[in-house]
């Protein structure tokens, strides 16, 4: 069998800030801090709410930031941008793009063409972010759980835009929104201290809200996003029929808004719902089900009765 030639190739079209085919030193120097700074916060966490430094502006702009961006990834950059899991309104893409680009992990053209790529060698020779990339030693499970987490992240050799998001970057929208990437990581940033101040009235709800609304609620959501790459692909049931080690982790389910149901979604990828059994909470389908409702998403890819049996493993009773 021919080998497929991965490395990256010219672009043929402007990258700008969309995210190059090559990884630059600045890039991941900003990389390890905002992976850095997040991590040290969720260390003081526990010592900071004790001291009498989270209020309840703190946690609702955390709460409620955490839900906009985590869904900005999990609707808009996931079953929208990578799977065509629904068509929406010109509105809901942009504020889809924009919400999951403040989550702060790469412009959205970029984020879509990394994981096209880890759906089509998902655990194999050529998946980005697989944890079995060292073999099923306990050595090399180990080495790849880390490098499935965070290390490829530090990846030189960018996954090809012009290979795997050639719909995107035709997209004038999203290539907009991709190169003005720093705008919304800066809004992420300030936007939570800008309202702690504002319902507080007072420098220290500023302060505290950056602290809960940003720093941690970054890390947070960082962290959960890569669970799916690691945990979700070492650890989890399997009911369903996959080509890889997907599984899923009841216990990421909520702050993952469904994400961790991850094993019916390597099996059936365009399926808007991953959580498809009994009590499988699923935030990210419901959002799309009202976004239905409301006629604002069409063609919605709703898994079928008939399309979940000859999915699973074993014939549901």
């Amino acid at each position: 069998m021919t080998a497929i030639d991965e490395r990256p190739q010219p672009p043929t079209t402007p990258r700008a800030t969309m995210g190059g085919d090559t990884q630059g030193f600045w890039e991941r120097l900003a990389l390890g801090l905002f992976i850095a700074v997040p991590f040290l916060a969720f260390l003081a966490a526990i010592p900071v709410a004790w001291g009498g430094w989270l209020g309840w502006s703190d946690v609702v702009i955390t709460f409620v930031m955490y839900g906009l961006t985590l869904h900005g990834i999990t609707v808009g950059f996931h079953r929208l941008f990578t799977h065509k899991s629904f068509k929406p309104n010109r509105a809901v893409k942009i504020t889809l793009a924009i919400l999951g680009s403040m989550a702060i992990e790469g412009p959205v053209i970029r984020w879509v063409a990394d994981h096209r790529k880890h759906h089509k060698f998902s655990d194999k020779d050529g998946d980005p972010h697989s944890p079995w990339r060292y073999g099923n030693s306990l050595r090399g499970l180990t080495k790849g759980f880390v490098w499935a987490h965070v290390g490829w992240l530090f990846d030189p050799e960018q996954t090809s835009i012009d290979k795997y998001a050639p719909d995107l970057a035709k997209d004038r929208d999203l290539v907009r929104i991709s190169r003005l990437f720093w705008l919304w990581v800066l809004t992420s940033i300030f936007l939570p201290p800008l309202l702690g101040a504002l319902l507080t009235w007072s420098w220290q709800g500023a302060l505290t809200a950056f602290f809960w609304g940003t720093v941690v609620r970054i890390g947070l959501i960082h962290h959960v996003t890569w669970s799916i790459n690691s945990i979700c692909h070492t650890l989890g049931e399997r009911p369903f029929a996959s080509r890889d080690f997907s599984g899923n982790v009841w216990w990421l389910a909520i702050p993952s808004g469904g994400e961790s149901w991850h094993n019916l979604h390597h099996a059936d990828p365009t399926s808007a719902r991953h959580g498809v059994k009994r009590f499988q909470l699923d935030t990210s389908a419901r959002i799309i089900w009202v976004l239905e409702k409301l006629g604002w998403v069409r063609d919605v890819r709703w898994p079928t009765a008939e399309r979940i049996r000859a999915k699973s493993v074993t014939p549901a009773a």
